[in-house]
């Protein structure tokens, strides 16, 4: 296991204390610090202190009551992160750490952030990587010069004079975080070239997709997803962007909408996805046939890290600037190879392959400024200060088009 190579492992735990949904990851945690001993495990507890505007005050009872229920539980909390909309002073912190039975030192305020790759900083100021340090004995010493990189990722995020807009037309766009890796991939890249990225969510659960609304875009990106639904609105924002030379970046699902409406553009009016039904005309995204034999749904999934080979002279091969990469997966359909050779005599670039040239994992729309599918997830590997290159080109190239 790769673990072995990290000297530290964080583990999250989301949801609120008390809730049932919670108990038996809570029971794991507890039962984790006594197999690996209470010097070697550390527990963080992140509450928020609300603000009552008719009091003029912070109120700590929340966070007294969710240290409680910790307690009830085996868990005692050694740092307690406190959350708030406004700085909180030190009399209210050192009320905390008596009534939670903390170290006065260990109970740090985070108050809302103009982005949340500030809060690191704000964490580094407060000094709990020096208490973290000391607490589970780590032979190293603190050094806030490593944060130095980061600190730069969160100036251009601040600072950045040019703004530019980009569409992400999916069917989940009801709750943002449904795309949220995205969304922070985005910020990575733009932040990466200092122009500020202004997100915006276009449905494409929608009889006809909106001409207008793709307007305000600079840019357009078509996630994954699986199922029929919102599909056909996602080959009306692949065709508007084909049409008007808009950068369209396409994942998984996008991908295979690149290549269908490609398709439905090149003599192949009734092109479509087999997952969507058993008498399609073109299933130009299709089964492979050793998986369409496995009952199992779960089974059919590509699932994880796979190599991949990209083609010289490609806008792919210029993003990368090397030829084998590594990419994560999770999709059940493929490039139908039945198409082609017929879809590339077409024009279209099939700029990234499996080893083994077998499948198809990057396609590019030829004579448009920047159009690029990929079957893979490029969002699990961009980080703030590394945005992932596939990314990092798009926004260039979207930055380019809004100066147009």
């Amino acid at each position: 296991s790769e673990s072995a190579d990290y000297d530290v492992v964080l583990v999250e735990l989301g949801g609120t204390v008390g809730d049932i949904e919670s108990q038996p990851f809570l029971e794991a945690l507890r039962q984790l610090r006594n197999e690996e001993g209470r010097d070697n495990v550390m527990f963080v507890h992140v509450t928020f202190i609300p603000y009552l505007n008719a009091a003029g005050e912070f109120k700590t009872k929340p966070t007294q009551h969710s240290t409680k229920e910790l307690r009830s539980v085996g868990i005692n909390p050694d740092v307690i992160v406190c959350r708030s909309q406004e700085h909180i002073d030190d009399a209210l912190l050192a009320k905390v750490a008596h009534f939670c039975d903390v170290d006065v030192n260990a109970v740090v305020n985070t108050p809302d952030a103009g982005t949340i790759y500030e809060v690191p900083l704000v964490l580094e100021d407060k000094n709990i990587g020096e208490f973290i340090v000391k607490r589970i004995g780590l032979d190293v010493e603190a050094d806030s010069s490593k944060l130095d990189e980061w600190r730069g990722v969160v100036d251009s995020i601040k600072n950045a004079e040019s703004e530019v807009t980009i569409g992400i037309v999916g069917k989940y766009v009801e709750l943002e975080d449904s795309y949220i890796s995205i969304r922070e991939s985005l910020l990575h890249a733009a932040a990466s070239i200092g122009v500020k990225a202004k997100i915006k969510y276009l449905s494409s659960d929608v009889e006809k997709l909106d001409e207008d609304a793709l307007k305000e875009f600079d840019g357009i990106l078509i996630p994954g997803g699986f199922g029929e639904r919102g599909f056909e609105g996602k080959l009306d924002a692949v065709d508007y962007a084909i049409e008007n030379d808009v950068p369209l970046f396409g994942i998984c699902l996008g991908m295979q909408s690149i290549v269908t409406q490609f398709a439905r553009r090149n003599g192949y009016p009734e092109a479509n996805s087999s997952e969507f039904g058993d008498d399609i005309v073109d299933p130009v995204i299709d089964m492979m046939e050793e998986q369409k034999k496995i009952k199992n749904m779960g089974g059919t999934m590509r699932l994880g890290s796979y190599d991949c080979k990209i083609i010289e002279g490609t806008k792919t091969f210029e993003a990368y600037g090397e030829i084998d990469i590594e990419e994560r997966h999770r999709h059940r359909y493929e490039f139908n190879n039945d198409y082609r050779d017929d879809l590339q005599e077409k024009g279209l670039i099939i700029s990234g392959t499996s080893p083994d040239d077998f499948l198809v994992e990057i396609v590019e729309v030829p004579n448009h400024p920047w159009a690029i599918g990929c079957q893979f997830h490029p969002e699990f590997k961009s980080r703030p200060n590394r945005p992932h290159p596939l990314f990092k080109s798009f926004l260039e190239a979207i930055y380019e088009y809004s100066k147009n």
